[in-house]
């Protein structure tokens, strides 16, 4: 089972910039990053679950009406882009309800999917997943099972689909997918991670994983983005590397695999036989 997912945010709508919210005064870069990944789903005819910031569906709400309109799954992916451990319990339940509202305003229909930005759900914050119960979501893809700059939960066990079981009522969850080398889980799926390894190696990996979980996002195909100039070492790598051949790579994955979204991966689930997670 192949799952496609984007997260939908600008090439500025990134966590290093935290302390900066004045986001409208960088260039606008969503509207040509969203169609073009709209264009090459449509020839194939994929369906794909985009999990979008309310921030943009307020501020740029017809690129959420269009991704809609086309017939995808669209998800939350919090307000402003803000990591879940950052926030108080109080302060991430009003921070999801707010982008949750903002994006149901505007396609006007029920979101009942979220992804945590930078996946900053991790064992030391699983309350969030009680506050996205309590919200309605039916659907979490938040957990990293692996180490990651901003979140990861490496000793979350096997990948796959997950019935968490909280306080409030159950939440299935669709953890990203990882490879197992020498030990260590290594993710290859999506973001930088699919910039960075060759063609080859992904597509050798994919067909070993019965259970693949996407992740990309607008900036991951747009090699003329603005740099921040702030960035350097490490972290300025992960960001751009990859970009000029990006596309062609994400192009050739759609080609070689047959992908769904979440929701039609629901029904491809015996969830009666999945991992059950008491929190």
């Amino acid at each position: 089972m192949n799952i496609l997912t984007f997260d939908i945010e600008d090439w500025y709508n990134v966590d290093f910039i935290t302390q900066d919210f004045n986001w409208d005064k960088y260039e606008v870069r969503i509207h040509e990053g969203v169609d073009r990944i709209l264009e090459r789903l449509e020839k194939d005819n994929i369906k794909a679950t985009f999990f979008c910031l309310g921030w943009l569906a307020e501020k740029h709400p017809d690129v959420i009406r269009r991704i809609n309109y086309m017939g995808h799954h669209i998800g939350c992916h919090s307000y402003q882009h803000q990591l879940a451990f950052r926030f108080t319990q109080e302060e991430f339940k009003m921070d999801t309800e707010k982008a949750k509202k903002r994006i149901e305003d505007v396609i006007g229909k029920e979101i009942n999917a979220f992804r945590a930005p930078g996946f900053s759900i991790t064992k030391n914050n699983l309350w969030a997943l009680d506050i996205l119960v309590e919200l309605g979501f039916k659907y979490d893809c938040s957990i990293f099972p692996a180490n990651h700059d901003y979140g990861g939960y490496p000793d979350y066990g096997d990948t796959g689909p997950t019935i968490i079981k909280t306080q409030n009522g159950e939440i299935k969850e669709f953890p990203i997918n990882f490879h197992k080398l020498s030990g260590k889980n290594i993710v290859f799926s999506g973001g930088g991670f699919f910039r960075l390894f060759p063609y080859w190696l992904i597509k050798k990996w994919s067909k070993k994983s019965s259970y693949l979980m996407t992740y990309f996002h607008p900036r991951d195909f747009d090699a003329n983005q603005p740099i921040f100039e702030s960035q350097k070492g490490i972290r300025r790598f992960k960001s751009y590397v990859g970009l000029k051949n990006s596309f062609s790579k994400f192009d050739k994955y759609l080609t070689d695999f047959d992908f769904v979204n979440i929701e039609m991966a629901d029904t491809k689930v015996d969830w009666k036989s999945v991992r059950i997670i008491e929190i």
